[in-house]
C-alpha cells in the first residue's frame, strides 16, 4: 500500500498502524509523525520557551534519530525542519546551523539505546505533569485514563534536573525500564512508543493524568482488580497511536503543513 501522508486514515475500531516495509517510506513517515507530534504540542501551548523534544529512531541508520532542528518553533515544524543526530550528538542531516538540541541527545538517545523496542521519545515541560513530579510519586488509579498507567510507568529520582550528559540519560533509561511513562522528580513526564505517535499519545493521555492527581489530592483510587480490568478493556496495545490521531484530527486538521 503506497504510503499518503496529506490525509489521515479513516479511524474504525479495528484500525492499526500502517505497516511499512520500505525503508525509506518509513523514514518519512517516522519524521511526519515526529513534525505532527511537535504541532500537537504547539497547539497545547507546550514548548513555548523551547522546553521539550520528541525524537524518533532513524529505520536505516538506527543508531541516529531525528529531532526539530534547534531554535525552530515547535508550530513550525515539517518534515525538512528535522535534524538527524547520530551516536555522538553531532547533526548529520538536516537543519543544523544552530546546533543540535543537546538536551534531546542527552535524554532520548540512551533510552533509544537501551530499549530496541522503542521507536521513538517524548518530553516536555507540561503545567501538570511537572507540578505532579514534584511530588516524586507515581500515578495512582483514580480516573479511567489513570488506569492505562498505574501498571506501566516509572519514577526517576534524581535530582539532575539539567541533564548534562548521556549520563543522566542513560541513568533516566536505568529507572525508566520498559515502563511507557516515567515521571522524572521535580522535572515533567518522559514517554516512549514503537512510533512518534505513540510517544506523543501517551504523553497526552499521561499529562491528563497528571491534571486529575493535582487537581484531586485526596482521591480516593479504585481497587487494583477495577483499575486491571480498564486497562485490559481500555489500553490495547495500539490505544497511544489511536490517541494520537484524535489529537491529530483535533489540532492539526490539514497534515500536510508539515510536507511544505
Amino acid at each position: 500500500m503506497a504510503l499518503v501522508l496529506d490525509r489521515y486514515p479513516d479511524i474504525t475500531y479495528d484500525a492499526a498502524p500502517s505497516q511499512i516495509d520500505d525503508p525509506e517510506e518509513l523514514r518519512l513517515l517516522r519524521q511526519w509523525e515526529v513534525a505532527i507530534g511537535y504541532r500537537i504540542f504547539a497547539a497545547l501551548r507546550w514548548g513555548q520557551i523551547g522546553d521539550g523534544h520528541i525524537t524518533a529512531r532513524d529505520p536505516i541508520l538506527t543508531d541516529h534519530f531525528w529531532v526539530l532542528g534547534y531554535g525552530i518553533r515547535f508550530g513550525d515544524a515539517t518534515v525538512e525542519s528535522l535534524t538527524l543526530v547520530g551516536p555522538n550528538g553531532q547533526g548529520v542531516a538536516g537543519p543544523v546551523g544552530n546546533g543540535v538540541n543537546f538536551a534531546a541527545y542527552h535524554i532520548h538517545w540512551p533510552i533509544l539505546d537501551a530499549r530496541p523496542d522503542v521507536v521513538s521519545a517524548a518530553h516536555t515541560h507540561t503545567p501538570f505533569g511537572t507540578a505532579w513530579s514534584a511530588n516524586v510519586a507515581p500515578f495512582r488509579a483514580i480516573s479511567q485514563e489513570s488506569c492505562g498507567f498505574v501498571f506501566d510507568q516509572a519514577l526517576y529520582e534524581g535530582e539532575n534536573l539539567e541533564i548534562s550528559d548521556v549520563g543522566g540519560g542513560e541513568a533516566i533509561a536505568r529507572a525508566m525500564g520498559n515502563s511507557r511513562v516515567c515521571i522524572l522528580r521535580n522535572h515533567g513526564l518522559l514517554t516512549a512508543g514503537r512510533s512518534p505517535a505513540e510517544a506523543v499519545g501517551w504523553f497526552v493521555a499521561a499529562e491528563r493524568v497528571a491534571e486529575v492527581h493535582v487537581k484531586a489530592p485526596d482521591a480516593r483510587a479504585v481497587s487494583e482488580e477495577a483499575a486491571k480490568e480498564v486497562e485490559a478493556s481500555l489500553y490495547t496495545a495500539d490505544m497511544g497511536w489511536r490517541m494520537f490521531q484524535w489529537l491529530a484530527r483535533d489540532l492539526v486538521p490539514d497534515p500536510s503543513v508539515v510536507l511544505t
